[in-house]
């Protein structure tokens, strides 16, 4: 779906979006200084009479290819590059006189002329941007309904949804190009909306995203293996990550320092910043202390002692509720507010959401959660979060992406081993690779899992393998299960997979004591094969089988 843009933009002079961006406004047929702008795109599909169409070079093709096209849809400039430039000259009969903005990196200067175009909406809006590996679409959902309940109008762009007060629009990706990012921060204040929480991607900082943004609060959750296809090496992905909370980004931040990265991040920010710590012996300006195994904790501060309502379970869940509050508190709400804010339970989708049979029966139906965990480290917290409170058998069925960073895959598949008793291996979305080759690499690393928990050498602590023969190096083949207190089998079929696990889990003892817990997608509605995307929901099919039915997707789109 498109984003939407403003109903009303007072178009701006084409001489002053070429100052803006650092080119030359060449003379061409006409009067071109009298051209006006009143849009950004860099789609050529989305171009509206009116709009600056940025000619972007691609990984595949360069978006000058498209260019006629932008202009025979009313596209009234074209910013490119100087390869670009060259190839726009092999068809200058259609666009003519459309002047052409000249630059070395258009990319980096997109954010300024959307802001410039778009009227600065941004500066009109209190901005909170989330960014880390994991935690980030949570905690922006925490902080929004904790906004919501102060009275305040609200706005969140993230992984799953656009929200313009109660409007939502489904997102294309994390973080909206810029473009469509400044035009959102337009529409929402024309809606009246009065903070905006958005997530914040190390891709998006590394494409320049968020340039011509300064928010009001940046925060980090954490940082551990990931997108290391894009990034290559955690170096360069914690730079990424590390440059939303520097001036040009952010005014002050919040930095949880759980893990290294974030107390590094906290000594070199280029902003002011507080800490938030939960570990122990770990420093902080917040401090979580926990009271007992309920839901509610202690966040303790410079500015006063709050007593926090966690709504999900999960150590996790608690960092993401206190970074939650601390934001709130940055934002200059009272403890006495925040406290109140923070009882308002949320939906999160795909995070940790818990999805029971249509009818349910406590007799037979073992308590079942979906969640979008897709990193060794999300898989382990994930897992340990329910292994706890589960005091039968928990089962989790786990994939992972194709086309994405492949040395991940066998350390998800670790983790899932060493914290469940029966691993269940499946599809993710396997986009262009080989579903079964992905599937291969899950199912070593799992198997290095359970030799590292049945000779107590793994990090999980699972002590209740100890004594067992060693079974590391031991390969699984497709359809095998390592025999045992924990197996490991695959199933490509991820509709087959969750109907597995439901089933595994209502076996034995009362299936209410079990726990099925389905990684990886989280709320996605689709499952990307071969290039085409098919309809698909965890949650759907979870629920079929719990329901005893068949699950078919096509009934979802």
């Amino acid at each position: 779906m498109l984003s939407p843009r403003p109903t009303s933009v007072d178009a701006v002079a084409v001489a002053e979006v070429a100052r803006v961006v650092g080119a030359p406004l060449a003379e061409g047929p006409g009067n071109v200084h009298d051209v006006q702008v009143s849009g950004v795109s860099l789609d050529s599909r989305t171009v509206r009479p009116g709009d600056l169409y940025a000619a972007l070079p691609g990984r595949r093709e360069h978006g000058a290819d498209h260019a006629a096209q932008a202009v025979a849809a009313g596209a009234a400039v074209l910013l490119t590059d100087p390869a670009g430039l060259a190839r726009l000259g092999h068809h200058p009969e259609d666009l003519d006189p459309v002047p052409v903005l000249v630059v070395p990196d258009p990319r980096a200067v997109l954010g300024a002329a959307a802001a410039l175009v778009y009227g600065d909406a941004a500066h009109g809006l209190t901005l909170v941007g989330i960014t880390g590996t994991n935690g980030k679409t949570t905690t922006a959902y925490l902080l929004e309904s904790g906004l919501r309940a102060l009275g305040e109008p609200t706005g969140l762009i993230g992984t799953v949804e656009t929200r313009i007060g109660d409007t939502r629009v489904k997102s294309v990706r994390t973080t909206p190009e810029a473009p469509d990012l400044h035009a959102l921060f337009a529409v929402m204040r024309e809606q009246g909306v009065a903070t905006v929480v958005m997530e914040v991607s190390s891709h998006a900082l590394a494409q320049h995203r968020v340039d011509g943004a300064v928010f009001d609060v940046a925060l980090f959750t954490n940082l551990s293996q990931d997108h290391l296809d894009f990034h290559e090496t955690m170096e360069g992905y914690f730079a990424a990550k590390a440059a939303l909370f520097t001036p040009e980004h952010a005014r002050r931040g919040v930095v949880c320092v759980d893990d290294p990265w974030g107390v590094r991040l906290a000594a070199e920010s280029g902003v002011p910043v507080v800490t938030v710590g939960s570990r122990l012996g770990v420093r902080a300006d917040w401090v979580v202390e926990h009271h007992g195994d309920g839901p509610r904790f202690a966040l303790v501060g410079p500015t006063g002692h709050l007593t926090l309502q966690c709504h999900l379970p999960g150590e996790f869940n608690v960092v993401n509720t206190a970074m939650a509050a601390v934001a709130l508190l940055e934002l200059g709400h009272s403890p006495d507010q925040v406290q109140r804010a923070m009882e308002t339970e949320p939906l999160v989708p795909g995070r940790m959401e818990v999805v029971t049979a249509t009818d349910p029966d406590p007799g037979r139906d073992p308590r079942c959660i979906v969640d979008y965990a897709h990193t060794p480290d999300a898989v382990e917290a994930a897992l340990r979060a329910l292994r706890p409170t589960t005091p039968g058998r928990l089962v989790v069925v786990l994939g992972a992406g194709g086309d994405r960073d492949r040395g991940k895959r066998a350390a998800m598949g670790a983790a899932a081993a060493e914290w469940a008793d029966h691993v269940i291996v499946t599809d993710d979305n396997p986009r262009s690779e080989d579903p079964a080759a992905i599937r291969a690499e899950v199912r070593a690393g799992a198997a290095e899992g359970l030799a590292r928990s049945v000779d107590g050498s793994g990090g999980g602590g699972t002590s209740r393998l100890r004594g067992r023969p060693s079974l590391r190096g031991r390969m699984v083949a497709p359809g095998q299960a390592l025999g045992g207190s924990s197996q490991v089998t695959d199933e490509g079929s991820r509709r087959r997979a969750i109907g597995a696990a439901v089933t595994w889990a209502r076996k034995g003892r009362p299936a209410s004591d079990n726990t099925v817990l389905v990684l990886g997608k989280g709320h996605e509605t689709g499952q990307e094969i071969a290039g085409v995307v098919h309809a698909f929901d965890d949650r759907d099919a979870l629920r079929a089988a719990l329901d005893g039915l068949v699950y078919r997707p096509e009934a979802t789109q």
